[in-house]
């Protein structure tokens, strides 16, 4: 079957299709057939790094998948060949990642897709919803508290937005002048600027500073000013300082402890057909043309994701 595959790090040639084999899915899996495949920053990584060391090219990127259950093995009984399915995949695996034609998953990564839901908007729910579902886990705020985000209008944000608002939390969110209305229209309760005014203007909104910060724009030491004394700050891209003082804790969100969270894949598509979640798709590209969809979303400003559509 075709696959995208990375190559190398840069040139015409770096990212093109080739042939990938493929197994039947045994016990407690799915085997997908892949419609549409989003990239994600996490892809950029692993074609700029060719897989970090962790893998050696060729290989296949790519951790969001919809399209259609072509086969399941043994013991799996919520999800049914023919069934239209989404899949949250693991790229750093001998058999590579979600950029193929077929792939086979974990079925507790795999659930139906709303019929509200098509394919293309679908496949970018999967690893972004989950992981602002566990950043959410890790900050482990109580309904009333105050969460602030970086990167409002982003797409990992504007995931974590609503969910935050359904968990019942107050939600401060940055934005640039012009995307103030859109983070807006996420639901966020007070838009303020993004940049060096970021921090106090937290503070305005919630004198003394949230409760904890979900940072999605990797912004780590900067915006610790804007927590309040033994807050808590969840990074989703490391955090590479000493830790912070006044007694706030830093979290790390690893999107890796959610993959097979079958409930929250359930969730995140609810939310999604009934309009909770906006997905968000920046362009559609054929197999072929998966370094133009690469190249997109490196240079960042998208608001949404590129897919690669099969």
């Amino acid at each position: 079957m075709r696959a995208v595959m990375i190559h190398k790090a840069d040139g015409p040639d770096a990212i093109t299709v080739g042939e990938r084999p493929v197994r039947q899915p045994g016990p407690g899996e799915v085997l997908l057939r892949v419609r549409a495949a989003a990239v994600n920053p996490a892809d950029i990584v692993m074609w700029r790094t060719l897989g970090g060391g962790s893998v050696q090219p060729p290989f296949t990127a790519g951790m969001d998948a919809a399209g259609v259950a072509e086969a399941v093995g043994p013991g799996v009984d919520h999800i049914a060949a023919g069934q239209r399915a989404m899949a949250a995949v693991f790229p750093r695996r001998p058999e590579g990642g979600a950029q193929a034609e077929l792939v086979v998953v974990p079925a507790a990564s795999v659930v139906p897709i709303p019929e509200a839901l098509d394919s293309v908007a679908a496949s970018t729910l999967p690893m972004n919803g989950l992981t602002a579902l566990e950043g959410l886990h890790a900050l482990g705020l109580p309904p009333r508290a105050t969460l602030a985000i970086t990167g409002g209008a982003g797409l990992l944000a504007s995931y974590a937005i609503p969910l935050a608002k359904q968990a019942g939390l107050r939600v401060i969110a940055d934005a640039a002048p012009q995307d103030a209305d859109l983070v807006a229209s996420f639901g966020t309760d007070v838009v303020v600027p993004r940049g060096d005014g970021f921090n106090q203007a937290v503070r305005q909104a919630a004198p003394g500073g949230a409760d904890g910060l979900l940072d999605t724009a990797a912004l780590t030491e900067a915006v610790v000013p804007a927590i309040r004394d033994r807050g808590v700050v969840a990074v989703v891209r490391g955090w590479n300082g000493p830790g912070p003082e006044r007694g706030i804790q830093v979290s790390r969100v690893s999107v890796g402890n959610a993959l097979q969270n079958t409930d929250w894949l359930r969730q995140l598509a609810d939310h999604a057909a009934a309009g909770r979640i906006r997905l968000r798709v920046a362009g559609v590209h054929a197999p072929e043309a998966a370094l133009d969809g690469y190249l997109r979303m490196e240079a960042g400003g998208l608001r949404g994701r590129t897919v690669i559509a099969f």
